[in-house]
């Protein structure tokens, strides 16, 4: 019988604070499992396997970041939008990396309900560029660009790669200045 209120969507929540502290790539299930307060065997009759709880993280992760994205460009446009949404991102990535890690995997073709929360994440970012009047082609241009700029420096920043004494904070305001001009033309 399962354990009195324990859920898949608990042990997902569960997992992702482990992810967090250990990193994604150290879950195991016998970890989850005794931060439960449950056996290996016993987990498994809420979740069905290590794929599974780390898909649950994904999506978590991703509707978490959104939830943040869309606060922080709310009532803006334009370079401020772009700065704000970026500075949430950055900041998402270095509170939860785990989840973090987890999110940055593309939907399995198919699953439908991952693909909807991946949508909406994607709908959040795009009205952050709508001061842009980018669109079809362009607009997802411009969202690929800026994401691969803000994964690229959250992932080096989470990894210590910058030893020079420069601000990183600096180095990052002129990211969203080129992105702007970027954007812009």
């Amino acid at each position: 019988m399962p354990r009195a209120g324990l859920t898949p969507e608990r042990v997902v929540r569960v997992a992702a604070d482990v992810a967090d502290e250990t990193g994604l790539e150290r879950l195991t299930l016998a970890t989850v499992a005794k931060r439960c307060g449950v056996s290996l065997p016993g987990l498994y009759k809420h979740v069905d396997g290590l794929d599974a709880v780390k898909r649950g993280i994904a999506m978590l992760a991703v509707e978490e970041m959104a939830a943040r994205l869309a606060a922080a460009v709310a009532g803006v446009t334009g370079r401020e939008a772009l700065a704000e949404l970026s500075a949430a991102y950055r900041g998402y990535a270095a509170a939860h990396p785990g989840r973090y890690a987890a999110s940055v995997r593309a939907p399995a073709p198919g699953d439908a309900e991952h693909e909807a929360v991946s949508d909406r994440a994607i709908a959040v970012i795009a009205s952050a560029f709508r001061g842009y009047r980018l669109e079809g082609g362009d607009l997802v241009h411009a969202i690929r660009m800026w994401r691969i700029a803000c994964h690229g420096f959250a992932s080096l920043e989470r990894a210590a790669a910058f030893g020079l004494p420069e601000s990183l904070d600096e180095t990052f305001a002129r990211i969203i200045d080129a992105l702007d001009e970027s954007f812009r033309s």
